[in-house]
């Protein structure tokens, strides 16, 4: 009987630890073919440049005064310096498998590996171990485990010390030794350095289970004549909160290093508003007036939508863990505790009871957290958001309570089904055989609709994720099979001016020297000063042709144009357009967004040549600080620019019906004591009804099947 139990026992394990190598190995193969280039949640570059900032030993990216060409998403700028709003221990995380095989994607499969291993734990230590093993395979198949797990976010890794954090307390509970006090302290210590608020709402119930069972234990010794030795618990508390402080302290060192005060957070430098708490809340250029009734809603909708669509099998999935808490609560309550520590009762009831804690504080914390109302696009809409890729990431912590109560009640059911009513009206009625037969066809059946319903779950997010990965493939096609040694890469800015929001996949490295550097287009002195620094690079303008919004609807076709500095004391330019059919009138115009000048060229044949010419030139008082761009049909008449601008030359076609089209093309350009310098080739466009229609209209001269067969825009510049 012995050896069979022990057989059992070890097949048991080897359950468990196959569960969480499927796990790891799931996550894996997600984040390498679902998210090859990343996900459309721009985070993860600023976790993983973070990492590559550790292992070159670095806090901080040092830009100088070209900082704001090199801010990446996300960081703090400060007097040439740029610091992550985020801590560095998930980084840290990513930085060893990194550091180790090259590929931070391990860390991933590690840490979902490892938290199926302590879902495991946790359910055997709250119930049995076969408990245990359902739970880790419900944690592991939950879409939201899945997906969240599978991309650089710090939800998962979070959710790693935290559960650390729960095992070891309840080890240094149940054998009353403080080295798993301390091992829980330092768990739950990097957890709060990691994600504060979450490591806080996850620690609550286990934090007033401490304050009670020292109470009572302080009580209980004062009744038998005196405190000396101190109370196991007593100890055993003092030595978590006293290394989990400990982390506290690094975590004030770090804020007072990066942002100068140990009480600001750097996510707070980032975005003084962004933090729990309910009124005007703000980041960027997004703000909202955050009430309690809104929280509510938006809450309410996210805990709807994680019970319907992100836990296993949805509805079934809830529904079970739902059962298997009702039937643990009825089995231990009311739960006066025990009469000693020495009495610790081996059915789990203490540990199930604080698990069950977290189905509390988890969601009213969130209730403050204005980030559950922004991943929902709209409340009303799952379908939209970040949500929709990634399910409510923010209670995350929610899968481990829920993984073991749905996995006790199951079973249970089950359990009941093979030694109860059901299986002894059936033997009234057949054979033993029989009655076994049945009961796998019912397992099998139940096995067979819980996947079905979780694989239609899942499903749907990863169409999603996958059509955005589409579009980046689309997108860095460019840079495949590419040699861009020494080069320097100007990225559009869609979003802004960030680096790594959108394309996460074009990183710096840590010194901004790689074999690739990327610098932000911006400004046409702040173009001219990030060539002036890197001189002996070759300048790269990384644009596309559509637009990049929050779907990944629309068709992109990216391009990537080698530049060059043309310069001589006068530089003469010449474009010539295609022109449709029936169009009445030309105007031409060359402007710099202060002065325009142009002329209009009727009954035009099939192409229009402009001509224009760059040079230095005398302002009002004569001196030749200036330059003047001029239109050769109407020399008479010049614009003047600064030291540095941008010259426009737009060619709009009007037809008789009143329908336009426009040529437009920008290049900036800036003075020398020589003469005049223009970044060589323009930026093009070619956009119908509008002057003006972005990337949209990015004209491709080698791509003619995004265009009319008369759209033909060719331009050249030389010095005169």
């Amino acid at each position: 009987m012995a050896l069979l139990k022990r057989f059992q026992l070890h097949r048991v394990h080897l359950a468990a630890v196959a569960i969480a190598v499927f796990a790891g190995v799931a996550v894996f193969v997600l984040a390498t073919e679902l998210f090859p280039y990343h996900s459309n949640n721009d985070d993860e570059a600023v976790y993983l440049l973070q990492a590559a900032m550790l292992l070159e030993g670095q806090l901080e990216l040092h830009a100088g005064d070209l900082v704001d060409a090199f801010r990446p998403w996300f960081f703090i700028e400060d007097g040439g310096r740029l610091y992550s709003k985020y801590s560095p221990v998930v980084p840290a995380m990513y930085a060893v498998s990194m550091a180790l095989f090259g590929e931070p994607r391990v860390t991933l499969a590690v840490v979902a590996a490892g938290n199926a291993a302590l879902v495991y734990v946790l359910g055997s230590m709250v119930f049995d171990r076969r408990v245990g093993v359902v739970a880790a395979a419900i944690f592991t198949a939950s879409p939201l485990a899945l997906l969240t797990s599978s991309v650089f976010l710090s939800y998962a890794p979070t959710t790693l010390l935290n559960g650390a954090f729960a095992v070891w307390y309840l080890r240094g509970v149940r054998t009353g030794r403080r080295r798993y006090a301390a091992l829980a302290g330092a768990a739950i210590g990097l957890a709060f350095f990691a994600r504060p608020y979450t490591a806080v709402l996850f620690a609550a119930p286990f934090i007033c289970h401490a304050g009670w069972t020292v109470l009572r234990s302080i009580r209980q010794r004062r009744q038998d004549g005196g405190l000396r030795p101190l109370p196991n618990p007593v100890r055993r508390n003092v030595v978590t909160a006293t290394v989990g402080l400990s982390f506290v302290g690094l975590v004030l060192a770090y804020n007072a290093r990066l942002t100068g005060s140990a009480l600001v957070f750097p996510y707070e430098a980032f975005a003084p508003l962004d933090g729990p708490g309910f009124g005007h809340r703000e980041i960027t250029s997004h703000s909202l007036d955050y009430t309690p009734a809104l929280a509510l809603e938006a809450n309410g909708a996210v805990l709807w939508y994680f019970a319907t669509r992100w836990f296993t099998a949805g509805p079934l999935g809830t529904l079970a863990a739902l059962a298997g808490l009702a039937i643990a609560l009825r089995r231990w309550l009311p739960f006066d505790g025990p009469d000693s520590e020495d009495d610790w009762r081996d059915d789990g009831r203490t540990a199930g009871l604080l698990l069950a804690g977290l189905l509390l504080t988890v969601p009213l914390g969130n209730v403050a957290f204005w980030g559950n109302f922004n991943i929902l696009a709209g409340i009303d809409d799952p379908t939209t958001g970040l949500i929709s890729q990634f399910g409510p990431f923010y209670h995350f912590d929610l899968l481990v309570p829920l993984s073991i109560f749905a996995a006790f009640g199951a079973v249970t059911g089950w359990r009941r089904c093979r030694n109860g009513a059901i299986r002894d009206r059936l033997a009234a009625v057949t054979s033993p055989r029989t009655v076994r037969a049945v009961l796998v066809a019912v397992v099998l059946t139940s096995a067979l609709v819980t996947g079905a319903a979780n694989a239609a779950l899942l499903s749907t997010p990863v169409e999603r994720n996958a059509a955005h990965t589409e579009r980046f493939e689309a997108a860095y096609e460019p840079f495949e099979e590419r040699d861009l040694e020494n080069a320097l890469i100007f990225l559009p800015t869609p979003y802004g001016q960030w680096q790594g929001h959108p394309f996460q996949a074009l990183r710096n490295d840590p010194g901004l020297d790689g074999e690739e550097v990327y610098a932000l287009d911006g400004p046409p002195g702040r173009d001219f000063d990030v060539l002036d620094s890197h001189p002996d690079r070759t300048p790269y303008r990384y644009t596309y042709r559509g637009e990049w919004t929050a779907a990944p609807g629309n068709d992109l076709v990216a391009t990537l144009e080698p530049l060059s500095v043309r310069s001589g004391e006068q530089l003469r330019g010449e474009t010539t357009v295609g022109i449709a059919n029936r169009v009445e009138h030309v105007h031409v115009r060359l402007g710099n967004g202060s002065e325009t000048t142009g002329y209009t060229v009727a009954d035009p044949d099939d192409t229009v040549t402009v001509a224009w010419t760059l040079e230095r030139g005398a302002n009002t008082s004569g001196a030749e600080d200036r330059g003047l761009a001029r239109l050769n049909e109407s020399s008479d008449e010049a614009i003047s620019f600064d030291e540095t601008d941008e010259i426009v030359v737009t060619i709009t076609q009007v037809q008789s019906a009143g329908a336009t089209h426009t040529y437009r093309q920008e290049v900036i350009v800036r003075t020398t004591d020589d003469g005049v310098e223009a970044v060589w080739p323009p930026e093009r466009t070619t956009c119908p009804l509008v002057t003006d229609c972005g990337s949209a209209g990015t004209y491709l001269p080698d791509r003619p099947e995004t265009r009319s067969d008369w759209e033909t825009f060719d331009t050249r510049l030389e010095s005169a």
